[in-house]
């Protein structure tokens, strides 16, 4: 029987993880690099219900619900995720919102801005305007976004744009994840163009 609330889904998914992939999740909600993000305090030793609680409460119940499958794919739950999104079919239609989960937002074609996660919201700029692409390339080939060949493809391009709408061609197309650690890359290599962006 479907749980009754978007909210028990939740639970019941993280209930179901193993505690191996239940400390991977809480991993990657504290990874997220995407606003508003949690402390560590809020996390660090804490039940299923009460990750659920603060799932919840920080990014709402539809959103939530997002932001769950999506950590459930980076920790390397897909099932999990699958298995949510079934059981939770019903339950988002009744909100209005069938896409408060949606796999993929591009696959929809109804994406709005607001949707898009940092980097595609600000897909031209960014490729007009990062420069410090060599430290940036180096860490996605160590976090594992970028494979040896790729990145040496990437690396004998001839500009820094050719690189960028190759990343965007490659592993940017990818998950949630590849995009986060793309962002925090960003973050650490192009401080000041990135908080440009995000004042905009």
């Amino acid at each position: 029987m479907a749980p009754k609330t978007i909210k028990a889904a939740i639970a019941d998914a993280l209930e179901n993880l193993s505690e191996e992939n239940f400390k991977k999740f809480c991993t990657r909600l504290l990874d997220r690099r995407e606003e508003p993000r949690v402390r560590r305090r809020q996390v660090e030793g804490k039940t299923y219900l009460e990750i659920t609680d603060l799932l919840v409460s920080t990014f709402t119940e539809a959103k939530a619900l997002q932001v769950t499958v999506d950590l459930l794919k980076e920790a390397k739950c897909g099932n999990d995720a699958k298995e949510l999104l079934e059981e939770t079919e019903a339950l988002r239609s009744e909100l209005g919102s069938s896409d408060a989960a949606r796999p993929s937002a591009g696959a929809s074609g109804g994406d709005t801005m607001a949707d898009k996660h940092f980097v595609d919201k600000h897909r031209m700029a960014l490729i007009q305007r990062v420069s410090n692409i060599a430290p940036i390339l180096d860490g996605l080939l160590c976090e594992g976004v970028l494979q040896q060949d790729s990145y040496d493809s990437v690396r004998a391009l001839p500009t820094t744009q050719e690189k960028m709408r190759e990343l965007y061609c490659g592993c940017l197309k990818a998950a949630t994840a590849c995009k986060n650690v793309f962002l925090n890359l960003l973050e650490e290599n192009e401080k000041y163009l990135i908080e440009e962006l995000k004042n905009k």
